[in-house]
C-alpha cells in the first residue's frame, strides 16, 4: 500500500542508492553528529584536526536539521556567533520522506529485537545513509545500523 507516494521500502532504498551514487561521483561525504559539532564549537583540538583532515582529503562535511537543532538547543550565549559561522561552512543534508521512512524502518526493526533507538539518531543516520553512509560521532553505540559506516571521534578529544 503506497505511503506518501512510495510503494515499498525497496523503492526508497533504490532511490537512496541512486542519490548515494550521485554523491559518490561528486565527493566523499561525511555527516558530523552533534557530539562532533559541540567539540568543534568548544575548540577541542582533535575535532578540529579531524575536520581539517577531511577537507584536505576532499571529503565534504555535512550536518542535518536534527544536528543543527540539537546543537542550538545547548548553546552557551558566547557560542551563538561561532555556531552560525560553523554551520555556514558546512553543507546541509536533506531530510525528506525517504530518510523519514528509513528512520522508521530502523526504529521498528530494532524495537522488535528489544532495542529502542531514538528518533533523532535514526534521522541522523538516515541523512548520513543518503549521503553515502558515513557518520562521524562521539557516540558510536547510538548508531548500530549496518548500512551506516560510523567513524568514532571520541568526545572531548
Amino acid at each position: 500500500m503506497p505511503v506518501d507516494g512510495f510503494a515499498s521500502s525497496g523503492e526508497l532504498t533504490n532511490a537512496a542508492s541512486a542519490k548515494r551514487l550521485w554523491f559518490d561521483l561528486e565527493v566523499a561525504s561525511v555527516l558530523l553528529d552533534t557530539t562532533v559539532l559541540i567539540d568543534l564549537l568548544r575548540g577541542r583540538p582533535e575535532a578540529a584536526r579531524r575536520l581539517r583532515t577531511l577537507r584536505i582529503a576532499g571529503d565534504a562535511p555535512y550536518v542535518c536539521a536534527v544536528n543543527v537543532e540539537e546543537t542550538v538547543r545547548g548553546l552557551r550565549p558566547r557560542e551563538l556567533a561561532p555556531a552560525r559561522a560553523l554551520f555556514a561552512g558546512l553543507r546541509i543534508a536533506p531530510l525528506g520522506a525517504a530518510e523519514g521512512w528509513q528512520a522508521g524502518e530502523w526504529r521498528r526493526e530494532f524495537a522488535r529485537r528489544g532495542r529502542t533507538l531514538s528518533q533523532a539518531d535514526c534521522l541522523v543516520a538516515a541523512a548520513a545513509l543518503a549521503l553515502g553512509g558515513r557518520l562521524a560521532t562521539g557516540n558510536p553505540r547510538d548508531f548500530p545500523m549496518r548500512d551506516v559506516t560510523v567513524e568514532h571521534w571520541p568526545v572531548g578529544a
